[in-house]
């Protein structure tokens, strides 16, 4: 005979939480970014999200939705518009000419950074050196799928753990 447990696993430190989410922008409603491949991480060792979220997400077991406001300037700091640059298109290599393009710069000190593409026309390309929640208060909607105990080697991972396609979140890009 078989006892079912009506304990539900839920969100606390070596726990392994699988996850997907949305960030929206508060005022717009507009989709920033979309995770629809399932996320993983060990709370507590290897998070991926902000602080803020992943205080929030605790206590919380598979099934539960929650939204998490951020001040995108309390992150990423506020808006810096040196950071956004425009060039004539012919001066950029055709690869890059599409909006949500990610390139990475590098300055004269061999410093690097991310720029997005943000505006393509007939003759000029800007990119936005800026992350994209930087100056917004964006809404975290996420969507816990499940928790369970976490084995040594996902404690051990130190990040991200695709969960079922092999997903890099550093190639997300805003959407709409």
């Amino acid at each position: 005979m078989r006892v079912e447990s009506d304990m539900t696993e839920t969100i606390r430190d070596g726990k392994f939480v699988e996850l997907t989410y949305k960030v929206t922008d508060r005022k717009s409603g507009h989709v920033l970014t979309r995770v629809e491949f399932p996320l993983g991480y060990v709370h507590g060792h290897n998070e991926i999200l902000a602080p803020s979220v992943h205080m929030q997400l605790e206590g919380k077991s598979a099934g539960d939705v929650i939204e998490v406001a951020i001040d995108g300037n309390q992150i990423f700091g506020p808006r810096d518009e040196s950071l956004v640059f425009s060039d004539q298109i012919e001066n950029v290599p055709e690869e890059y000419r599409q909006v949500g393009t990610s390139i990475l710069m590098e300055n004269d000190s061999g410093q690097t950074r991310s720029f997005l593409v943000t505006h393509v026309d007939d003759e000029k390309l800007t990119v936005d050196g800026n992350n994209p929640l930087s100056g917004r208060e964006v809404v975290f909607v996420l969507e816990i799928l499940a928790v369970r105990d976490a084995t040594n080697e996902e404690t051990r991972a130190g990040g991200a753990i695709p969960a079922v396609a092999d997903v890099d979140p550093s190639r997300l890009r805003p959407v709409g």
